[in-house]
This record gives C-alpha cells, structure tokens and sequence, in this order.
C-alpha cells in the first residue's frame, strides 16, 4: 500500500517536472499534468518490473518517472493538437 502512495506522490511531482522539460505551450491544465505524471510514473513502475530491472512490489526511480511522463506528455500534446 506504502508503494502505491508513494507511486501517487513521485507522480505528481513527475508531472510537473515533465512539463517543464516539454519545450513549447501544452493545452493541459495542471490537473490532466499531474494525471498524465502519476500514470507515466505507473507505466515506468510496470515497465521496470516487467523488464527485470525492479523486483515486484518497487516502485520506479525518479529519473524513469519523468520519462514515462515525458513520453505520455509528449503523446498526449500531439493527440490534443
């Protein structure tokens, strides 16, 4: 449960940071930011297990975080345009 919380928490911030590492305006407002952080930080955390290089029940790292967030951010502003 901690892991989950923790995951939540690690997301938002993730979100914010990933927007401002997208160069240009986003159409996303700071709550669909912080969604799109929390599920890049979700898609990180499965994506490590699932590859083997966190064991199950940890979460995603910091830095894998803001990519999975990057990624659906940058998917996402292209999706919207």
């Amino acid at each position: 449960m901690l892991n989950l919380l923790g995951t939540l928490f690690i997301g938002l911030i993730v979100g914010w940071v990933a927007r401002f590492l997208l160069p240009g305006k986003q159409a996303l407002g700071l709550i669909m930011t912080s969604l799109l952080g929390v599920a890049g930080s979700f898609i990180a955390t499965y994506a490590g297990q699932f590859l083997g290089l966190y064991p199950a029940g940890a979460a995603a790292g910091f830095i894998a975080s803001v990519v999975g967030a990057f990624v659906l951010l940058l998917v996402a502003t292209k999706v919207l345009k």
